[in-house]
Formats: structure tokens, C-alpha cells, sequence
């Protein structure tokens, strides 16, 4: 049985190591970036008996690599992202990391710190015991999953540079321990209308881009309500939401360019750069003032098969059935990377990214258990 102090100790540590993502930092975010978190992790991975690896993907941030040699020449691999989103709207001190209520709290407590601290406490049993996983493990820490998820790019990149057969390969998240074997893909957008500035006092001289945008927004809108009504896919229906817009220079001025961004969630059989493309098609026959659409990023979905054997091992070992989600993850990136690949971890989706966030302790131990199953120490 997973000692539940022990779990929840490793992640208040982890907790207490801000990595805010630098898109993300503000006055509160103390030490922004994973490299903090990245340095202490090649620590503790050497000191509970991984072979460590460093592999920079953007300047001053890198994913950590640990292997732990099995017994078997199968491989297990475990994607944990260290990069959490901003602090500056949380309540009272965001990286305490207190156990409170059977619950740890801070950023990070379950998107995605969590499974960190898990696997970190499963290998520690490990060790204390001298036992070696059934399978090669391998625990990759990686940095930018909550803006470009250029972590799980370089990893993707890695294993194939060390021609690795990965045969199981779980994307943390949280999942409240519910195995998920799909998710939608998105592709970003930002759309510029272009007017003519005037004095605001004569408004007929020039062409208001606010309101060019605004006719966009509502065949935007309605391009949505098409996309409801179209049969859904095994994860659902695309989904078109206007998510900012930014216009105008000054009360007394008629604003020439008003930008709006676009989020298009891309469902299975779609292509995510093919959606962001049909979007300026159809901006540019509906707008009625000149319009310059730009495809930010583009992701395409994950999708595989509920009825595969591991997925229904894990199932099993959980207690709960397969899903799908709306949010996305590393996952879209490692087509291909493994025979199976399945989104898993403790916690709620519900208590990422707000002013408070928590994981309760419990959903550590349901997470631990399965590790422990999965790496082969309870068999």
C-alpha cells in the first residue's frame, strides 16, 4: 500500500518549486521558468538510482530524462509536464503546498505535479526495497505543454534518436485515475479587419474596423452553430469560439484594424492546419471590409481505440471505464511514439488553472497503486 504522507510530501516539494511558465509570469511567479524544477528533478532522479539525461529545447529550459533499467526488455514511459500556468489571480500563497483537508494545495497540486510526485514516491519505494521495475522505465519531465508543448516535440524527437520501441506510454494529466484515449485538437487563429481611421465626428469618412469585426464575429458564430450539427465524431463536435479581441486607438478616433483570436477545437478525421486555412477561406468571402488571417498553432487530435489491451488493463487496475476529454494534451504530439498511449493521472480537471487549486490525497494513492501495477512491483 502507498504510504499517503510520503505521496503527499513529494508534492508539496514540488509545489514549493515554482516553474511558471514564462508566457505566463507576473510579480508572483518568483523564479519563472522549469529550470528550478528541472535542476532539483536530475537531483532526485540520480539519487533514486535513474540514469539522467538533460535535453535543451528552448534556451535555459530542458526536458529531464530518468531510465530505471528492467527486468524485461519492454519500455513504460511517463510524460509529466513541469510548466504551470500564471498565480497572479490565486488566493493567499500559490506554491505553499500545504496539506490541508486531506487535500495538497498550490499551483501545480494536480496540473500536473501530481503524477510527478507519484512516480517520485513509487521509485523511492523501489529503491528503499531494492527492486527493479518489470519493464525500462522512463520518466520524462518536459517544459511548454501549457502554450507550444515544444517539450513533447523534443521528446518525440529523442526517443526516436535512441530508437526506442516504447510500448506503454501514459501523458500525465489529471483524470481523476480514469484512462483517456482521446481528446480534441485546436487550431488558433487570429483574424485582423482592416478599416480606414477618421475623426469620430465624422465617422462617414472612414470605415470602422470594430464593426467590419463585429459582422465577422456573428458568421464566426454562425459557422459554429453549423459544426453543432453535424454528426459527431468518438470525441465529440468541433466547437468555434471568438475567445479576445483587441481594437481601436482613442475615444474620438475611428479605429482602422480591429485583431480578433479564434479557437477552433478539431475533432478526429479533421486536420488542424487544414481547419486554421478553411477559417481564413471563410473570413475572407464573409467579411465585408478586407480581413488577414494567421494560423498561430495548430495541433491535430488524439484518438485511439477504447478496446486496447493495456487501455483496458488500466481500466481494470482503476476502476474506471475509458473516456474521452475536451481539453488537449502532449499527447497529440507522439503519434506514433508507442504502441499504446493513454492520458492518466490524479485529480480534476476542474481544480486546474483557477484561483485555488488542490488534489486530494486519496486520488494520489489510487494513482501510486496503478504505477506500482503498471511498473511491475506489485504483479
Amino acid at each position: 500500500m502507498p504510504d499517503p504522507t510520503r505521496l503527499a510530501e513529494w508534492l508539496t516539494r514540488l509545489v514549493q518549486t515554482p516553474s511558471v511558465h514564462p508566457d505566463h509570469a507576473g510579480p508572483r511567479a518568483g523564479t519563472t521558468g522549469e529550470a528550478r524544477l528541472a535542476t532539483q528533478l536530475e537531483h532526485w532522479f540520480a539519487e533514486l538510482g535513474g540514469e539522467v539525461h538533460r535535453d535543451l529545447v528552448y534556451p535555459h529550459r530542458w526536458n529531464v530524462l530518468g531510465i530505471w533499467r528492467g527486468t524485461t526488455d519492454s519500455w513504460a514511459a511517463l510524460d509529466v509536464h513541469m510548466d504551470t500556468v500564471g498565480v497572479e489571480q490565486m488566493l493567499g500563497d500559490p506554491f505553499d503546498g500545504r496539506v490541508e483537508d486531506g487535500k495538497v494545495w498550490g499551483r501545480g497540486a494536480v496540473d500536473t505535479k501530481a503524477s510527478l510526485g507519484v512516480a517520485l514516491a513509487v521509485l523511492e519505494e523501489m529503491r528503499a526495497a531494492g527492486q527493479r521495475p518489470a519493464p525500462n522505465v522512463l520518466v520524462v519531465a518536459t517544459v511548454d505543454e501549457e502554450v507550444g508543448q515544444g517539450g513533447a516535440k523534443a521528446l518525440a524527437q529523442w526517443v526516436r534518436r535512441q530508437k526506442l520501441t516504447l510500448d506503454t506510454l501514459v501523458v500525465a494529466e489529471p483524470t481523476l485515475c480514469r484512462p483517456v484515449h482521446g481528446h480534441k485538437g485546436g487550431a488558433r487563429v487570429e483574424m485582423t479587419v482592416h478599416g480606414k481611421t477618421a475623426h469620430s465626428s465624422q465617422p462617414h469618412l472612414g470605415q470602422n474596423a470594430i464593426t467590419g469585426a463585429a459582422h465577422l464575429i456573428l458568421a464566426l458564430d454562425e459557422e459554429n452553430r453549423r459544426l453543432q450539427g453535424l454528426d459527431p465524431s468518438p470525441i465529440g463536435n468541433p466547437t468555434l469560439s471568438v475567445t479576445v479581441i483587441h481594437g481601436g486607438h482613442a475615444l474620438n478616433v475611428i479605429p482602422d484594424t480591429c485583431t480578433l483570436a479564434i479557437d477552433r477545437r478539431v475533432v478526429v478525421g479533421e486536420r488542424a492546419l487544414a481547419v486554421g486555412e478553411a477559417l481564413g477561406a471563410l473570413a475572407d468571402a464573409r467579411s465585408v471590409m478586407p480581413v488577414t488571417t494567421t494560423v498561430v498553432r495548430e495541433f491535430d487530435a488524439f484518438y485511439q481505440s477504447p478496446d486496447t489491451p493495456w487501455l483496458q488493463q488500466l481500466a481494470a487496475w482503476s476502476g474506471n471505464a475509458p473516456a474521452v476529454v475536451p481539453y488537449g494534451t502532449n499527447a497529440c504530439a507522439y503519434g506514433g511514439l508507442a504502441r499504446e498511449t493513454v492520458i492518466f493521472g490524479p485529480g480534476s480537471i476542474d481544480q486546474a488553472h483557477g484561483e485555488v487549486e488542490w488534489v486530494a490525497v486519496d486520488e494520489l494513492v489510487k494513482a501510486a497503486q496503478v504505477y506500482r501495477r503498471w511498473w511491475g512491483v506489485d504483479r
